[in-house]
């Protein structure tokens, strides 16, 4: 019998580096656990908005005070989040890059059985044969690389495109809610025949003077106060700035508390006059100051002077209501922002200008383009920059100085809004400033339809919503590093 040579130390050590650091990669589909409990995390994300659906639907009962359209309407919804959960997470999420949320978390990854590849997005929605889950990293060393998103200008384009449609019909969506549910239940027939066929009875009256005018008011000052957002944010690349960083809105609550201190003014038809000035004046001193030295304002010198001129406005505004009950009682009433107890009269005053100040907006875009570059830049290109920023502060001006001399101050909007639109569309103000006010209008018709609802009989006013809504979400949105910086 014959015995082999024991190996020696140096080829046992070479061996151990041979094999140093390499894993097993496993072969074939996942283990069915692991797949179960990845579709178990796919399927709550898309029940969760069904099940709070189905309880606030539940609490919309005759009983409670609910009506059909006002459990059609929130019903609705949540159907349509979770259609559209469903879509971007098995459709667009797992089909490009072959993870939906649950996949990724615990690992997997789904392709086509034959090829290795992503199963792409009408694949993946729909029920597929030949598809596979495999761990990631066997994916990942049999070569499976995500579809790449289209970069070229016309696939950019026509998803921009969509999306202005998609958010069109969104604000037809919220506009249509707003007209339906309300503090009266209302069906369907008489909505209606309120709409189409009024013959005068109650339910005609609320529709056609209350919600239609209503729902009015609050698309268009949306609309103003997403646009207004984006260009202040534009011009003065400031990601927290707002109406109030100017102070547009300490401009307008100071005129207003004057107006009640000095000529007894009690309706926020009476006082629109008087914001609307405010907010000009503010908006000419900030400029004005800012100004100041080499004739030429900057980012930074608007900031400043903007806060100074805020600072100094509050401070008189409650010098004023400290002096006076009656202009604290009417203050209070002004400044939380609503657009309830408006009538068409303040839509037909303001909305002149709310036009005018988004044909301004939308004509400065090319130049806010430039100036986002940096004004040596801008200069260096030919930009006249005194001009390009005197332009976008007088559309600003009219834009906020039309919304809060209507509805009040209403925070968040401007702050928030642009944000979004930049995550959809990128920095190109051509069209980040149409998706700020589509945006603006849908956020501000949604809130107004939320604090119609949440204490009924009576209503939160939509700048209490927006405020609960807004800052949550705000601070999500700052968390992303991308969203810091202009």
């Amino acid at each position: 019998m014959t015995l082999s040579p024991a190996p020696d130390a140096a080829t046992t050590r070479t061996h151990r580096s041979e094999n140093y650091g390499t894993t097993d990669v496993p072969h074939g589909p996942a283990p069915l656990g692991r797949r179960l409990a990845a579709a178990t995390v796919d399927l709550a994300i898309i029940a969760v908005p069904l099940l709070i659906g189905w309880a606030i639907v539940g609490s919309l009962s005759d009983g409670n005070g609910g009506g059909q359209m006002d459990r059609l309407v929130f019903g609705g919804v949540a159907a349509a989040v979770a259609l559209g959960l469903l879509v971007f997470n098995h459709g667009v999420r797992e089909g490009r890059t072959g993870q939906s949320v649950g996949k990724g978390w615990l690992g997997l990854v789904a392709r086509d059985a034959a090829t290795g590849h992503p199963l792409g997005t009408r694949r993946a929605l729909l029920p597929r044969s030949g598809a596979e889950v495999v761990w990631a990293r066997t994916a990942a060393a049999e070569g499976f690389t995500p579809t790449p998103a289209d970069s070229s200008l016309a696939a950019i384009r026509r998803r921009r495109l969509l999306g202005l449609a998609a958010l069109i019909l969104l604000l037809a969506a919220a506009a249509a809610a707003s007209i339906a549910v309300g503090a009266r239940p209302m069906d369907f027939a008489d909505i209606f025949h309120a709409l189409f066929t009024p013959t005068g009875l109650d339910t005609d009256l609320v529709v056609r003077t209350l919600r239609v005018p209503r729902t009015a008011l609050a698309l268009t000052v949306g609309v103003a106060l997403g646009v207004a957002g984006a260009l202040i944010q534009g011009h003065t690349r400031n990601p927290l700035a707002d109406a109030g960083l100017l102070g547009l809105n300490n401009g307008a609550a100071f005129f207003v508390v004057l107006s009640i201190y000095l000529f007894g003014l009690a309706g926020p038809s009476q006082y629109l006059w008087f914001a609307f000035a405010g907010a000009l004046v503010a908006s000419v001193i900030v400029f004005g100051i800012s100004s100041i030295g080499n004739g030429r304002s900057s980012p930074l010198s608007l900031a400043l002077a903007g806060a100074a001129v805020a600072m100094f406005l509050g401070a008189m505004t409650q010098a004023v209501i400290t002096l006076d009950q009656t202009s604290l009682d009417g203050y209070r009433f002004w400044v939380v922002g609503s657009v309830a107890g408006r009538g068409p009269e303040v839509l037909w005053q303001v909305l002149p200008f709310i036009v005018l100040g988004v044909l301004i907006a939308l004509a400065s875009t090319p130049s806010l383009n430039v100036l986002s570059l940096g004004d040596e830049v801008a200069r260096g290109l030919g930009t006249n920059i005194v001009l390009s920023r005197t332009v976008g502060i007088v559309a600003i001006t009219l834009l906020t100085g039309a919304a809060t001399a209507a509805c009040g101050p209403i925070a968040f909007v401007g702050l928030v809004v642009p944000h979004v639109a930049r995550v959809i569309t990128g920095p190109d103000y051509r069209w980040l400033v149409p998706y700020a006010g589509l945006l603006g209008g849908i956020m501000v018709l949604l809130a107004d339809v939320i604090g119609r609802v949440v204490v009924r009989p009576g209503e939160l006013q939509v700048g209490i919503v927006l405020a609960l809504m807004g800052a949550p979400f705000f601070v999500a949105l700052v968390r992303r590093r991308k969203l810091v910086s202009l």
